[in-house]
């Protein structure tokens, strides 16, 4: 409160949800990797995923409107907290020469966004029974109105920025 001026306890950024995503770009039409892909999420999240489907055709994509082109999970309260701190303590140190976020992950608006080339660094995953490899993205939006009021934040909740 101090270092930004608030006046009042709820001026304070707060996190409002994570969304974890995940696009399957070519492979829409491939029935066993989409499976896979909604094991996977409902292990790492404890929630089902919703499919995105395209809003509309783009022919050079070989996309139809109604196509399920993705899935992604939305949590909030107990269970969003659970997974932040399972992020920071756990998934972090795992992936493979890891030296921090950058902080260009946050926006104007004080959203970060983080993007894994492979799920494997979260540990209800073992690497013994991973058929296929995807990427995943993590959304986390807050209430804070600039980009140094959601690097402070997450700064504080202990996500690990790289120094410029």
């Amino acid at each position: 409160m101090k270092e930004f001026g608030y006046k009042n306890v709820m001026q304070v950024p707060k996190v409002k949800k994570v969304v974890v995503n995940v696009g399957f770009g070519r492979q829409y039409k491939d029935k066993a990797l989409v499976d896979n892909v909604i094991k996977v999420l409902t292990r790492i999240t404890g929630q089902k995923p919703l499919m995105n489907k395209a809003k509309k055709s783009i022919s050079s994509f070989k996309i139809r409107e109604g196509n399920v082109i993705g899935a992604s999970v939305t949590m909030r309260g107990a269970r969003m907290w659970d997974f932040l701190e399972k992020l920071v303590s756990l998934s972090f140190p795992r992936v493979r020469d890891f030296r921090g976020i950058s902080p260009d992950c946050i926006d104007r608006a004080g959203n970060l966004t983080v993007g894994f080339k492979e799920f494997v660094s979260f540990p209800e995953i073992s690497p013994d029974e991973i058929d296929n490899l995807f990427g995943l993205e993590i959304s986390v939006p807050s209430t804070a109105k600039t980009k140094a009021e959601g690097q402070a934040l997450f700064t504080l909740m202990g996500f690990p920025f790289k120094a410029k």
